[in-house]
């Protein structure tokens, strides 16, 4: 987890060259571990470990954050806990490939392999930080004959951590992937409710059931009047209840809505989307559902985009392996970037450092130089080390 937490490709290599001159490290001290091993130790050991073996760490801290009543700050729509599902890609490659890669023909011809994995997390509007869950890797598996991917990992997902989500009232927050019978069937067994995206490009015979025109009728219409940051927005509603997803007895009702947002004086167009959910949608409540549903892009922004671009190297090989080593190299990714999110919300030192060292880049910047060339007893006395530098330490005892 050096790696991960500090955000330094060369970790153990830094704290060799600190055993070497001190005798002690950062890597003993911080992370428990002596003697330092090399990556060829390390990497043989990580390759078995199964995908989930992490899983009861990520929901060590979500039930923590519960039992402190931290997680109420982020429910909307009617108290509900908003968990947004996307998928992303750890690894790509033309080159290599392992038994537990996908595959897929680009268009040139040549084979894509690659690992994915759906990435849920809980996303409060308003909210820049997200709560990671468990990931859902995809990956093949016995008995099945068709290509894994978010299809399938979704479903997997939500039963494995059904009992997880039972007493939180969750809503899934989707794309066009999950507005399917069998998945919206599958949600409502499992206790959740859904806000997914429903595009033009929906199935014709969905297109056709919730098709909003006008003259239909069930169509319910409203407009408000807002400030949109820069001007006056005006937002155009129309919601239509009782839309079946499928044919026969057993086909799920859910509710469609659309919104428009214009410019209140040119008419420009602003956003558009429409949506379907579980929820009861009156005229009052479409801009709530709507700010819910809109949350799912905080999955990809300030998460797996994060992952990706901001120090984590969500896409870097850290080492493929022959089992399931590029998956597990991703739980430590997923788990690294949760514990800084929890620590600059909840921790006032970490919190208070994350502010004055706005940038995140300058913020690891600093913990990589010190962990290089400093030893400390522990995390405590680092990040005071780092208030008393930047003479901060008052400013804490203050509030």
């Amino acid at each position: 987890m050096g790696l991960f937490l500090t955000q330094a490709p060369s970790f153990l290599a830094s704290q060799r060259r600190l055993q070497a001159h001190k005798a002690r490290t950062n890597a003993h001290t911080l992370f428990g571990v002596t003697p330092i091993p090399c990556d060829h130790h390390l990497r043989p050991r990580l390759a078995p470990i199964a995908p989930g073996h992490g899983d009861p760490v990520f929901l060590a801290v979500f039930e923590r954050l519960a039992q402190h009543h931290l997680v109420e700050s982020v429910r909307r729509r009617g108290e509900q806990l908003l968990v947004a599902l996307d998928g992303t890609t750890s690894f790509a490659s033309q080159a290599i490939r392992c038994p537990t890669c996908l595959t897929r023909q680009r268009s040139n011809g040549h084979t894509l392999s690659d690992h994915a994995a759906i990435t849920p997390v809980v996303v409060g509007p308003g909210r820049s930080q997200v709560i990671a869950f468990p990931p859902e890797d995809s990956m093949p598996h016995d008995g099945h004959a068709t290509q894994d991917g978010e299809q399938m990992a979704g479903p997997r997902w939500i039963q494995t951590q059904a009992a997880v989500l039972a007493p939180h009232q969750v809503t899934v927050l989707g794309d066009e992937l999950y507005r399917t019978q069998p998945w919206c069937a599958l949600a409502l067994a499992q206790g959740c409710n859904c806000i997914l995206v429903c595009q033009p490009d929906a199935p014709p015979q969905l297109s056709e059931r919730v098709a909003f025109w006008p003259a239909n009728d069930g169509i319910a219409a409203g407009e408000c009047r807002h400030w949109h940051g820069r001007c006056t927005a005006v937002s155009l509603d129309r919601v239509r209840h009782d839309v079946l997803l499928g044919d026969g007895k057993d086909a799920v009702s859910v509710h469609g809505f659309e919104i428009t947002v214009v410019n209140a004086t040119t008419g420009a167009p602003l956003y558009h989307n429409s949506f379907l959910t579980h929820h009861r949608v009156t005229g009052e409540h479409v801009a709530a559902v709507v700010q819910a549903g809109r949350g799912r892009w905080k999955s990809e922004n300030e998460h797996n985009h994060v992952l990706k671009t901001k120090g984590y190297q969500g896409e870097h090989n850290f080492g493929h392996g022959k089992e399931s080593l590029s998956a597990v190299m991703c739980s430590l990714t997923l788990l690294a970037l949760l514990c800084h999110t929890v620590l600059a919300w909840r921790e006032d030192k970490s919190a208070l450092l994350r502010r004055v060292l706005a940038r995140r880049q300058t913020f690891f910047d600093d913990i990589r130089a010190l962990t290089r060339s400093l030893v400390f007893d522990s995390w405590d006395h680092l990040i005071d080390f780092m208030l008393r530098g930047l003479e901060l330490q008052s400013a804490l005892d203050t509030g």
